[in-house]
């Protein structure tokens, strides 16, 4: 990153000088420092809304839910670890924190799980099968939830659709799951061999089990969580009546979609936490105090990476790069405008985050490109930063062919998302 944000600095600013755009260069300084900011403004309401709600669900018991029913998977997937083992336990938690998006609480488990794979592997200082696995799974897993921090930009962008994305999203991180996997198991079957462990930090111990205080539901929580789901389900038989004659129905149908899917998912989220016992308003707080602290610690990031992207807009160098790639990869079905960030999305979460962003502003959340942009984001990971301190934490030296299997499932989502987004979302304009 310190590269990239030095290259797009000096290049922004040499072809300025060539093609005689220095004045909208020195503009696009304070302009986009000043559009960072505000940005974060608009995302910081939506973001700590939604992750306190993340965080009412999480208490309740839904991370522990997914997790009972990964198990069974985890042990096909991993048949060299044993069921009762700690390794288990904490990919168990690690993987269904991270189709929750809950990255913050995901990153401990799997560190934990990392040590844990090590004191299995016979090969010291080399990445054992399961270590490789659990990363490629990490950096294509399958996001089950919303990509929340996605759609909170998109609402302070001006979207009017901002929930449209979940669905490409899903379709692309179900593909890029079922390339990395498939990619390990077919492509890459060589054996490890014995490198020397290197000198890793020590872990701080993690629990397996949420230590939230949870109570069974009361009889009067169950008579709140029944009434609600009646008032739901007849609401969604209305709704369904009154969209019968609509012509066409699919419009009909996305429009149903486009309205019920936000409110329903807050009410299940909360409903989780009624059912677990939990006092909602309170875990709320603690999730919204914790999207707060998420929202502080981007800015310096989306004001770096804003402004370069800005100067390098204002330049001309971007425009140029777009024309000169478009005959390339408009063949293809990809917007060229989405090239930037999908080519930094594997080394940098914050700094792809600030180029959509970047990108929403400029050619619209709700357009064709907006929508592809957003998709990107959830649909792939930061590979080489989960592979640096994943790898790191257990000491491993030579980490095989863990990198290229989480290439290769970032290229299976990057391909899955622009075909999903032509498929509902039609051509670009």
């Amino acid at each position: 990153m310190n590269r990239i944000f030095a290259g797009l600095i000096l290049v922004a600013i040499a072809h300025a000088a060539v093609v005689g755009r220095m004045g909208e260069v020195a503009a696009a300084l304070f302009d986009s420092a000043r559009s960072a900011v505000d940005l974060v403004i608009g995302l910081v309401g939506a973001m700590v809304f939604f992750l306190g709600l993340m965080r009412v669900a999480f208490e309740g018991g839904l991370r522990q839910a997914i997790a009972r029913a990964l198990a069974p998977a985890l042990r096909r997937l991993f048949p060299e670890v044993p069921a009762d083992h700690p390794a288990m336990g904490a990919m168990v938690m690690n993987l269904s924190s991270t189709m929750l998006g809950l990255g913050n609480a995901a990153t401990p488990f799997g560190l934990k799980a990392m040590v844990e794979l090590d004191r299995l592997n016979p090969y010291p200082g080399c990445a054992s099968d399961a270590m490789v696995l659990l990363l490629a799974i990490n950096t294509s897993l399958v996001a089950l939830m919303p990509p929340l921090g996605t759609m909170a930009v998109r609402v302070a962008a001006g979207s009017t659709r901002p929930e449209v994305i979940w669905l490409p999203t899903f379709l692309a991180t179900t593909c890029s799951t079922v390339a990395a996997h498939y990619a390990l198991r077919r492509r890459f079957p060589h054996r490890p061999v014995a490198h020397g462990r290197a000198e890793a930090p020590p872990l701080p111990d993690v629990e397996l089990e949420d230590v939230a205080e949870r109570h069974p539901a009361s009889r009067g929580a169950r008579l709140v969580i029944g009434a609600t789901l009646v008032a739901l389900a007849i609401g969604l038989l209305l709704e369904v009546g009154r969209l019968a004659g609509a012509d066409p129905p699919r419009e009909g149908v996305q429009h149903m979609v486009q309205d019920w899917l936000l409110p329903v998912l807050v009410a299940v989220l909360v409903l989780v936490g009624v059912r677990g016992g939990v006092p909602v308003y309170e875990a709320m707080i603690r999730g919204a105090r914790e999207g707060l602290d998420v929202a502080v610690r981007i800015v310096p990031y989306l004001v770096a990476i804003l402004v370069a992207v800005g100067m390098l807009r204002a330049s001309g160098a971007l425009d140029r790069a777009i024309t000169l790639l478009a005959p390339l990869v408009r063949p293809l079905g990809i917007p060229p405008e989405v090239l930037p960030m999908a080519l930094l999305r594997p080394l940098s979460g914050s700094g792809a985050f600030a180029v959509m962003s970047e990108t929403l502003k400029a050619y619209g959340p709700d357009s064709f490109v907006g929508l592809v942009a957003s998709t990107l984001q959830g649909s792939t990971e930061t590979t080489f930063y989960v592979l640096a301190i994943y790898f790191g934490a257990a000491g491993i030296r030579d980490g095989r062919h863990a990198l290229a299997a989480g290439l290769i499932g970032d290229l299976a989502g990057f391909a899955a998302a622009i075909i999903a987004c032509h498929w509902l979302f039609g051509d670009a304009p």
